[in-house]
């Protein structure tokens, strides 16, 4: 085995084979004929047929098996027979709605992986982290999720998180000098970094010598086998009511069969019964409707660049109530153009800029400088700030990457948010200059003098009012400005943070990011969904104002505040003034968890957006934490709950109205099953009381069950999505799925389809026999209740909605409606479902009452739904 960890840098590199210009892509093909792709073998998933057999492990089934069970032993093989073809049946669907919801989830595990940075024939390229291969040289910045173990080649001032193999939360300072102790641990291998870990400061080179299984964690990979896939809480609420329900109905059920014995009837007959509505009336699909819902909602939803990484979120969606979000890049268009510059005492536009006023090509110079960006072959790769700054360079003729070369970059001091600043240092006409940039308030009150274009002057307090002066000037329209200065260091000495004072400053660089142009509607769409937009930035106050006003977020400059005004205010006093503010500028990390624990407290549901490895706390703290797909950081992407492959504000707005007509839908199919189920107990229910002849035989009430629940209930489920439903306000948190309003609609509808039922029941013992009558009342029942599926689509009328929308509907409404027509006129199988032939005038009087609930429902819908809406 090979301890990188006692090798030095070029041994490493030895050892493994490679250059430091990276591997060719003929060597990257053999070794991964070798070595495989970098991915933990995972444990042997289940087979279809294990998952077929899990299906029976269902409380609800258990019952349903024991009945056909008791069947048989009664001698009641056709009523066997028919209970486990809707324990299979119902097996088979819950089966493949698993497969596909597992194929879901690992389509969206599949997008939402993180890529790495690697050198490749020479040049810097991104690629997924599975595709990481020993001998590549990686990349590695703040944020960056390291996915493959490496030996450090470089390190500027690097730090990494190795909590996940060590428990200590502390970052790590990496090195790159050997370590020549033997069998060291891992937490003492500070030359080397680790799959698993992530990148918490500076940036570094490393050289990858182990993937996948050989990794550290791969060697623990057998842990993560024992995780379990957790249930949704709506998951675990509607088991926990599916249980309970299955109790009420069996004790129903108890009664009816106590009823029917005291009636006279043969106890085998009476306990056959029983039996039979408990079957009939227990929505076993109820579970499997939600694992399908979900599974493809999130799927749709990825395809409309919202990537759901927890399943929870999609129920929180409908909940979100504030909505806390970056500016730059998620409300505006990530592309930075340079506006105007500031040197040598002028405002310039950039236009106008003087190729030929060295001053000025100074600035630019240093601009490309102390920059990480890139642009190669047309794809720009970095900040999109420093982007802007190398398209600056551009108007000058200036090619960063020569100019790098040139002037090579000899230390650095990377930026971070608390200090507001980035220094490099460079080799420039033989002396060594410290070339600094960052915000202007902090790099004024660090710099003693100004450059300008007769040489270099006090920078007095004359001139320092009239370079904030401009800045304001340049804020209150919006531009984002960059400071720069510079100073000379003594040679052979190492860069600390004290060195960034005693500055001189250069000039001011200003650049905009316009709003998206599909913002302003998106802010538009929230407000009126009763979402409350929030702008949290790291801006000036007057910048960001300014993009809020543009885009209807901010109506008042009142409702501002900065980071200083929080840190003068406690949490409660926030608490208090929280409803007032919509815009907070110049805000560290710490105050994005401040600002939704004040939400949360007023008993909001709260959705954050970041991008950074300090967002990552805000994220985990919001209700949904929702990451920038494009700029985030692989550790905002694992903290958040969500992650946005466009970085779109509006793709937000979507995706909790996406949220909504999911959890719709749900609540809809819910809806369908416990009406319809209600139906049948009411009727079963008034017989026995009123002691008429038992309206229905077994065998027909599991064939309602098979024919009427599972199929109808999934298509309700799959409902398109409802525009409208943005133009309700949020669903509150604790907003239980069966509300008093949801359970009186059920059991007034149940009623409606119950009535029509004994109508037909009472209508076919007046005119015929008990048969016929019992066959009127089981034709009625199972064609009202698949109708009733139009019903249960939405809250509006299916005339609004669109008939004919829901394609999956009509396909379960017309399977059901031909399987009855079979049953009821295919004589072989008549004798086993018990039924017997209608005449006209009796199909007429089934056909008109199986409409009426439908009819009397949108009717309702109609004239109440929309004077509901008007008011």
């Amino acid at each position: 085995m090979n301890n990188f960890y006692n090798k030095t840098a070029d041994e490493a590199l030895k050892a493994i084979n490679v250059t430091s210009g990276g591997l060719s892509s003929d060597q990257v093909n053999k070794r991964r004929e070798v070595h495989g792709y970098n991915e933990l073998i995972e444990g042997r998933k289940k087979t279809a047929f294990q998952v077929f057999f899990e299906q029976f492990k269902d409380f609800l089934v258990i019952i349903l098996i024991a009945a056909a069970l008791i069947s048989a032993f009664l001698g009641k093989f056709e009523s066997t027979v028919v209970i486990l073809v809707v324990v299979i049946v119902n097996s088979i669907l819950g089966t493949v709605q698993h497969l596909k919801a597992e194929q879901s989830l690992n389509s969206l595990k599949a997008l939402s992986s993180p890529n790495a940075k690697v050198l490749r024939n020479g040049e810097k390229i991104e690629i997924p982290s599975r595709e990481l291969i020993i001998g590549d040289i990686m990349y590695l910045d703040a944020g960056d999720y390291i996915s493959a173990d490496a030996r450090i080649i470089e390190s500027h001032s690097l730090q990494v998180n190795e909590s996940s193999l060590t428990g200590e939360s502390e970052g790590v300072n990496k090195i790159t000098e050997v370590i020549k102790e033997e069998n060291v641990a891992i937490g003492d291998r500070k030359n080397m970094v680790f799959s698993g870990s992530f990148v918490t400061y500076g940036r570094g080179i490393v050289l990858v010598t182990d993937i996948g299984m050989n990794t550290e964690v791969g060697k623990i990979a057998n842990l993560l086998e024992t995780a379990k896939e957790r249930k949704t809480p709506l998951q675990i609420g509607l088991d926990s009511f599916g249980k309970k329900l299955a109790i009420i109905i069996l004790a129903i059920s108890a009664v009816i069969f106590g009823l029917n014995i005291f009636r006279g009837e043969p106890i085998i007959d009476a306990f056959m019964f029983a039996v039979s509505l408990a079957v009939a009336a227990i929505p076993e699909a109820l579970s499997s409707i939600v694992t399908v819902v979900l599974a493809l909602g999130t799927q749709k939803m990825a395809k409309e660049n919202a990537i759901v990484r927890k399943l929870h979120a999609v129920e929180s969606l409908g909940s979100i109530s504030i909505i806390c979000s970056d500016k730059t890049g998620t409300l505006t268009q990530n592309k930075m153009t340079v506006q105007k510059v500031f040197v040598d005492g002028k405002i310039i536009d950039h236009d106008e800029l003087d190729h030929n006023t060295e001053i000025e090509k100074q600035l630019v110079l240093m601009s490309l400088l102390c920059n990480d960006a890139v642009t190669i072959e047309n794809r720009e790769i970095g900040d999109p700030t420093e982007i802007a700054l190398v398209n600056l360079g551009e108007i000058y003729g200036l090619d960063e990457l020569k100019i790098r070369k040139e002037y090579g970059r000899l230390q650095e001091l990377p930026f971070d948010s608390d200090r507001k600043l980035m220094s490099t240092m460079h080799k420039i006409s033989g002396k060594n200059l410290m070339i600094t940039k960052g915000a202007l308030d902090v790099l004024l009150d660090r710099s003693v003098k100004v450059e300008n274009s007769k040489g270099i002057a006090s920078l007095t307090e004359e001139i320092k009012e009239k370079i904030q002066h401009t800045n304001i000037e340049f804020s209150k329209n919006g531009l984002r400005v960059l400071a720069f200065a510079f100073k000379e260091i003594d040679e052979n000495r190492k860069l600390e943070l004290e060195d960034e004072k005693d500055l001189t400053f250069v000039g001011l660089i200003a650049m905009i990011d316009p709003p998206r142009v599909e913002s302003t509607e998106a802010v538009e769409n929230c407000i009126k969904a009763g979402i409350k937009p929030i702008m949290i930035t790291g801006d000036h106050k007057i910048t960001a104002s300014a993009i809020a006003k543009q885009i209807g977020i901010l109506k008042n400059q009142s409702e501002a505040m900065e980071g200083y005004e929080l840190d003068s205010i406690t949490d409660e006093e926030l608490k208090n003034k929280v409803e007032n503010i919509s815009v907070y500028a110049r805000v560290s990390p710490e105050h994005k968890i401040r600002i939704v624990r004040a939400w949360q407290e007023k008993g909001n549901v709260v959705a954050m957006t970041g991008d950074g490895v300090n967002d990552a706390p805000a994220l985990k703290q919001a209700d949904i934490g929702i990451a920038m797909g494009i700029t985030g950081t692989e550790v905002a992407k694992d903290a958040a709950s969500m992650v946005l492959t466009d970085d779109n504000f509006s793709t937000i707005v979507k995706a909790i109205s996406h949220g909504r007509s999911i959890y719709e839908n749900i609540r809809n199919s819910i809806k369908f099953l416990l009406s319809g189920n209600t139906a049948g107990i009411l009727s079963v229910l008034y017989a026995s009381i009123w002691a008429l002849p038992v309206p229905f035989a077994p065998v027909h009430l599991l064939f309602i069950n098979l024919v009427t629940d599972s199929l109808p209930a999934i298509a309700i489920g799959l409902e398109p999505h409802n525009p409208n439903i943005m133009q309700e306000k949020p669903r509150g948190a604790d907003s239980p799925i069966l509300d008093k309003a949801f359970n009186l609609e059920v059991v007034f509808e149940g009623l409606l389809i119950a009535l029509v039922t004994m109508i037909a029941f009472h209508m076919g013992l007046k005119t015929a026999d008990t048969i016929t009558a019992s066959t009127m009342a089981f034709s009625t029942l199972c064609l009202a209740r698949l109708l009733h599926g139009f019903n249960c689509r939405s809250k509006e009328s299916i005339l609004r909605v669109g008939v004919f929308s829901n394609k999956y509907l009509w396909f379960a409404v017309i399977l059901g409606y031909f399987l009855l027509i079979l049953v009821l006129n295919f004589r072989p199988i008549m004798g086993i479902f018990e039924v017997t032939t209608l005449n006209f005038n009796q199909y007429s009087i089934v056909y008109g009452l199986s409409f009426m609930p439908l009819l009397l429902v949108q009717v309702y819908k109609l004239i109440f739904v929309k004077y509901t809406k008007e008011v």
